[in-house]
């Protein structure tokens, strides 16, 4: 059928590994034969399997999912990376580890974005000018440089795209170090640094078919891939006019210490906005960064967040209750004398000297020296503490 389509001879020939032998090597021996010729095949490209939790996917094994059913599971873009961060030619393991990993990149890759953009939004038209580089903006511009060369490089290398994801991932990473090293010394980051690297990100990521194609600088704000430049660009000055309001009402109420104000811009930070897909991240010293993001990710977040301050608020309450035992137990320890101190045990002594120290164990078996040792400095240290206690104790 292929030769019927394609000729006596093919450039590329695709399929899984299992079916180089023999498979594709049969088809090579019949191929070759018929056309009187020794390379039917010019490149054959085998891919590799698809595991679930490190075994072949059968419904035998009832481990047998479908591309829906993991779409029910993530986002088409989560899949996406869960592929690009493996080679096209080994085995890719769908299970919970590949997934958080696809989920951690993804994230990274969307704050870094977000970042990206609040940053070119506040600073404005007015940082377009030339801007003089300082060794903070040189030496991100080394490390742009050289990733931007070894991402070519991987996919070069039989599009090793798992290698070129790491090379950007460590990019995103260094840029993020860069932003919080100029907010520490109270400075703007390079304008067009940033928005060259984050064009530079984006594109990539179209390439990998991670975003579409009309998408401007990140992701859209809807997961499944729908557009949202058009979105953001209208709702960007009210929100930003009500970002801006919102700073000189905490600014004011901080001065004058109104805690009722403080806590509506929170409930309009941590409440209101959210539900309109608007995420506010307040930075000290600077105007509050705006974020547009998918709303029913913002309150995946928000409820998170309130699930792990419950979580630590229990934790906080379990570790105050079991401190409150061990105290109880110290202080109902003290009141009692040395003599019963062993005679509480019977399940480990069944026998005693005149002082109460054990010379017996439960089974009649006689208590060895080293062991009485132990006991008898057990013993002597409750008659210090019974003796400070009934001293102090009040009469």
């Amino acid at each position: 059928m292929s030769c019927d389509i394609l000729g006596s001879k093919i450039d590329v020939h695709t399929g899984g590994v299992d079916l180089k032998f023999p498979h594709h090597d049969n088809e090579i021996a019949q191929a070759e034969a018929h056309y009187k010729h020794d390379q039917w095949v010019n490149y054959f490209l085998h891919s590799g399997h698809l595991t679930i939790e490190g075994c072949k996917m059968s419904k035998s094994l009832k481990n047998f999912i479908t591309i829906k059913e993991a779409l029910g599971r993530y986002t088409s873009r989560q899949l996406r990376f869960a592929f690009l961060l493996h080679a096209w030619n080994a085995t890719l393991d769908y299970g919970t580890n590949t997934m958080q990993e696809a989920e951690q990149i993804e994230k990274l890759f969307n704050e870094f974005f977000l970042t990206a953009k609040n940053l070119l939004r506040y600073q404005g038209a007015e940082n377009e000018a030339f801007v003089k580089w300082g060794s903070l903006d040189k030496d991100l511009n080394a490390k742009f440089l050289s990733k931007k060369s070894l991402v070519h490089e991987a996919l070069c290398d039989s599009i090793d795209t798992a290698s070129a994801l790491n090379e950007m991932r460590d990019l995103v990473k260094e840029t993020n170090i860069y932003i919080g090293s100029c907010r520490q010394a109270s400075r703007d980051p390079n304008q067009s640094l940033i928005k060259s690297i984050a064009n530079y990100a984006t594109n990539l990521l179209k390439i990998f078919g991670v975003i579409p194609d009309d998408s401007t600088i990140g992701f859209p704000l809807s997961a499944t891939g729908s557009t949202s430049a058009g979105m953001e660009a209208v709702a960007e000055p009210f929100v930003t006019a009500l970002a801006r309001f919102r700073d000189d009402v905490r600014i004011v109420a901080r001065k004058e210490k109104v805690r009722d104000i403080l806590d509506v811009c929170d409930s309009l930070r941590d409440d209101v906005l959210p539900e309109l897909g608007v995420r506010l991240e307040d930075i000290e010293g600077q105007p509050t960064a705006i974020k547009f993001v998918d709303k029913e990710v913002l309150l995946r977040e928000r409820k998170r967040e309130r699930e792990l301050a419950e979580e630590k608020r229990k934790a906080k309450e379990e570790a105050r209750r079991v401190q409150s035992e061990k105290q109880a137990a110290k202080e109902a320890l003290k009141r009692i004398p040395p003599s019963e101190l062993f005679r509480r045990e019977p399940d480990k002594y069944s026998q005693f000297d005149e002082q109460g120290i054990p010379t017996h164990d439960a089974a009649g078996i006689k208590v060895g020296e080293g062991r009485r040792k132990k006991l008898r400095k057990l013993y002597e240290q409750q008659e210090k503490v019974y003796a400070e206690w009934t001293e102090n104790r009040p009469n």
